[in-house]
């Protein structure tokens, strides 16, 4: 069968591809690792995050997206080529149309290299989509009704807050925070609490193992083995889900913020929508546990986690791709 359509959920963290009929056939991370010697590409995806913090001098793993956005130009566009390669297999021998989801603050010359990317990995057309109404249909959220729906996406680069009626965004913010910064909290706090280096692959399993938003009564406790900074040498120590909690309060209140920005910039209607129908949550960083009862208990406004969060873009993009007349007014980029 000739693959004709991809969906890709080009995330900081990772990239989920999407093929009609078929669903999301790839979910790996967005890391890429280079030999320095003749800077070819060695590994991408999960092959290549097993690499990171292992890898000698003479590989370079990289994470070509930060915040949400192309950083190293060449190196994206080397995985978009490897991961539309896997998609449509050996035996493709026609192009593709790809549509991809993209920050929804994302600016005209980010847009630009997205898709100069996308066509030069061996896509026939480029789509764009904005990611906050790509994750608001893969969470079911019925975009063309004239009512107000409100969605939270916490990527693994940024989190984009939106509301969304009509088929459109009438309000939106975007915070540069997300799963990693919340990682690099996780190995500040360990640094300075406990005098520890860890890396970040690390601090994402503390967080998936044992973080909360919110304080627990009862604790979760996690070891956890790292370098003593004193002495140099290989140390473990046992770290509770209170501790994580306390490390990440400020990615947190962050988050919140932005999604108090957007409450009170929206037109009273359809604020009392969104008190009916609540704060939808997608993305990785929904995950986190008790993520929505912080959101509810701050702003007010009941919030829930949409079914699979870490899939609402992908399947936002197949449905899109599926009726590219009906979503016309979203799609940005055709080339």
């Amino acid at each position: 069968m000739f693959v004709k359509k991809i969906g890709i959920d080009l995330g900081t963290t990772n990239t989920l591809v999407f093929i009609p009929r078929k669903g999301i056939i790839i979910n790996e991370p967005s890391v890429v690792a280079i030999s320095v010697l003749d800077s070819k590409v060695i590994a991408v995806g999960n092959e290549a995050k097993e690499m990171l913090g292992r890898a000698p001098d003479s590989i370079i793993v990289a994470k070509p997206l930060k915040d949400g956005v192309i950083a190293d130009y060449r190196v994206t566009e080397a995985m978009l080529r490897y991961f539309i390669r896997k998609a449509i297999g050996k035996a493709g021998i026609f192009k593709p149309e790809v549509l991809i989801s993209v920050p929804a603050g994302i600016t005209s010359t980010e847009r630009r290299a997205v898709i100069e990317a996308t066509m030069n990995a061996g896509a026939k057309a480029a789509y764009l989509v904005k990611e906050p109404v790509l994750a608001a249909i893969g969470a079911k959220i019925p975009i063309n009704n004239p009512s107000g729906s409100m969605i939270l996406n916490i990527g693994g680069g940024t989190i984009e807050v939106a509301v969304i009626s009509l088929g459109g965004i009438v309000n939106a913010a975007s915070a540069r925070v997300g799963g990693n910064k919340i990682d690099s909290s996780i190995v500040d706090y360990i640094k300075k609490k406990h005098g520890l280096a860890i890396g970040e692959r690390t601090a994402e399993l503390i967080k998936m193992a044992v973080g909360s938003a919110i304080k627990l009564p009862t604790e979760e406790k996690i070891s956890v083995r790292g370098r003593d900074l004193a002495s140099g040498y290989p140390k473990t120590i046992e770290l509770s889900s209170n501790e994580v909690t306390e490390a990440i309060q400020e990615q947190l209140r962050e988050i919140i913020q932005t999604v108090k920005t957007v409450l009170q910039d929206t037109p009273p209607e359809l604020c009392a929508d969104i008190m009916d129908k609540g704060i939808v949550i997608s993305g990785g960083g929904a995950l986190l546990k008790n993520v929505e009862i912080l959101v509810t208990r701050i702003t007010g406004v009941p919030a829930r986690l949409a079914d699979d969060p870490l899939l609402c873009v992908a399947r936002g993009a197949g449905v899109v791709l599926d009726n590219l007349d009906i979503y016309k007014r979203n799609v940005m980029g055709k080339r």
